[in-house]
């Protein structure tokens, strides 16, 4: 059986991060693990620094329990290099080469009104991006 992944992205601003993933991904809040009603009372059996609060982490799932869980945590440090490993966000549908490049143009187009930034375009193949952050990611199409 193969290892199911989770992806942890760190940022300065975990809520502000969680709403552009929501939107890029279509996820949704994870729920607290049982027993807990809620984050906080989940975060609150850890012993947590001094001003670290709830809102300093994020945790977005797949609501079809397809895709890998996303957890956003706020790191300290700043974003100083190229992400070694990034997403994919792949555009689902049929068609053409025009037809699969005109929706890979109107996802990108939809995640920069959400925050996203566009970095390089590779006409007819993919879109890359970054997230509010800097977080590079791609835009490409489903594979047929």
């Amino acid at each position: 059986m193969a290892a199911r992944i989770d992806l942890t992205l760190d940022c300065a601003d975990a809520q502000l991060i969680a709403a552009f993933w929501r939107t890029a991904l279509g996820y949704v809040d994870e729920p607290p693990p049982a027993p807990f009603a809620t984050r906080a009372e989940w975060l609150a059996q850890f012993d947590l620094p001094e001003g670290d609060s709830e809102d300093d982490g994020a945790w977005l799932c797949d609501p079809d329990g397809i895709g890998p869980r996303l957890s956003i945590l706020r790191v300290p440090e700043p974003k100083t290099v190229k992400n070694r490993l990034h997403i994919d966000v792949r555009v689902p549908g049929h068609g053409g080469p025009d037809e699969r490049w005109a929706r890979i143009r109107a996802e990108s187009e939809r995640l920069v009104r959400a925050g996203g930034s566009v970095l390089t375009q590779f006409d007819g193949h993919h879109v890359t991006m970054a997230d509010p952050e800097g977080n590079e990611f791609c835009v490409a199409a489903a594979a047929p």
